[in-house]
């Protein structure tokens, strides 16, 4: 019983949370390079979510960003096109690759 209650009282206890003044969010500006293919990352990728994904991945291999092109299709269902998908590969591995191929 004491749990339930301590439970409904951390539960409830948000609702009455008050902040004095604005609340700003942090703006982080992502250093983006352009060149061929930026476009069709910016349409399939940027869709679902913001350039930081892709850069806080690390310089990758080739193998490793179409994996993670695949993924997005596969598990995350993005209606990305195979010559897309190759695109995408293609950009960020020559933007943000390793030079390894694997």
């Amino acid at each position: 019983m004491k749990k339930v209650l301590l439970l409904a009282v951390l539960s409830v206890g948000s609702l009455f949370a008050q902040v004095k003044g604005d609340v700003e969010v942090p703006y982080i500006p992502y250093e983006i390079k352009m060149g061929k293919g930026f476009e069709t990352v910016q349409a399939n990728c940027l869709m679902c979510h913001s350039f930081g994904y892709i850069i806080n991945q690390g310089p990758q291999s080739k193998l490793f960003w179409k994996k993670k092109v695949d993924k997005m299709i596969t598990h995350f269902k993005a209606p990305i096109e195979k010559k897309d998908a190759e695109i995408c590969t293609e950009y960020l591995f020559k933007h943000y690759g390793n030079g390894k191929l694997k």
